[in-house]
């Protein structure tokens, strides 16, 4: 199985971007998902997470701005980030948790980067 992040890119402060994260490979039911970030210098941020039951859970630092969602149909997993600030600047990573032949199994994407200019 193979998570591919995509949709990362330069965006002015206030601007939206619409990350990603398709699953590929062999049979995966994605069940619970979530999207962390790092920023230079700093620890990795859970930033939302999505479960089986598309219940979501969002960092006061994001809460109101960004929404995590899913296709079940395409095996994705998105987070449209709204609202933008600076100090969103950060690498994106997904991760997801699933069913696959060979049991429960968790899988990272490689990130994509977010940069936010004031």
């Amino acid at each position: 199985v193979q998570l591919q992040a995509s949709g990362g890119g330069l965006v002015q402060a206030g601007g939206s971007l619409r990350l990603s994260c398709a699953a590929s490979g062999t049979v995966f039911s994605i069940d619970n998902a979530d999207w962390s970030r790092q920023a230079p210098g700093k620890q990795r941020e859970l930033v939302a997470t999505i479960t089986a039951g598309a219940t979501t859970f969002y960092a006061d630092s994001v809460k109101g701005r960004f929404t995590i969602s899913r296709d079940d149909s395409k095996n994705t997993i998105y987070l449209q980030m709204n609202s933008l600030k600076p100090e969103d600047t950060a690498v994106y990573y997904c991760r997801a948790t699933g069913r696959t032949p060979y049991g429960t199994r968790t899988y990272w994407g490689q990130g994509t980067l977010v940069t936010v200019s004031s």
